[in-house]
């Protein structure tokens, strides 16, 4: 076998080692980057580690679809449109059909077609792990790295900045994201690592 970079190939498969891709990591976030655009024309895959706390604030994407599979851990989740669209706690929200939030466990899968309100939130004291996938590639891959360099700039965050992000990359955000740590959670600077990818 030659030396060639595994994604210089098309042709050939792609095999990622548990623990394998690029790691994005914050305090209220933990993205590993499994497939990327520069691999699949169809979708942009992620391991997501959702520390306790973390609450992505419900949101839409006009374009995107989405799909997550709850690994371990819990979740509370929604993915629905509400009667009424309230600014502050999505868990309060219902569709017409009675639909609320609910708590998902491993082996919940969500799928969030373009337009759809969802959200989630880990109301738990452990962190949950689950498979995301967005498609079509790779909005979310520069979603996450371009937020990563604005929580890295320092100085604090901008809001303003943090809102063109999104509205760049077709996140319209219903309520707030939020993220409020156990006590005893120490808050870790965020940070990339690599780590060995192999086809």
């Amino acid at each position: 076998m030659d030396d060639l970079d595994p994604y210089t190939r098309p042709t050939d498969g792609l095999v990622i080692p548990p623990g394998g891709g690029r790691t994005l990591r914050t305090a209220a976030q933990q993205v590993t980057f499994k497939v990327t655009g520069a691999h699949s024309t169809v979708a942009s895959t992620f391991e997501v580690v959702v520390p306790p706390g973390f609450d992505v604030g419900a949101h839409a994407h006009s374009r995107s679809e989405e799909l997550f599979y709850l690994l371990e851990g819990e979740l509370d989740v929604m993915a629905f449109e509400p009667k009424v669209r309230t600014l502050d706690d999505w868990r309060e929200w219902e569709s017409p059909s009675g639909q609320r939030h609910m708590r998902a466990t491993a082996g919940t899968m969500i799928l969030v077609p373009p337009g759809c309100p969802h959200a989630f939130a880990n109301p738990t004291g452990r962190p949950a792990r689950m498979l995301f996938q967005a498609a079509p590639p790779p909005d979310h891959e520069r979603y996450f790295e371009e937020l990563l360099e604005l929580l890295n700039s320092g100085g604090g965050i901008d809001p303003a900045a943090v809102q063109e992000l999104r509205v760049r990359y077709d996140i319209e955000q219903l309520t707030p994201l939020r993220h409020s740590p156990p006590a005893q959670t120490p808050m870790a600077d965020a940070r990339v690592t690599d780590a060995k990818v192999t086809s």
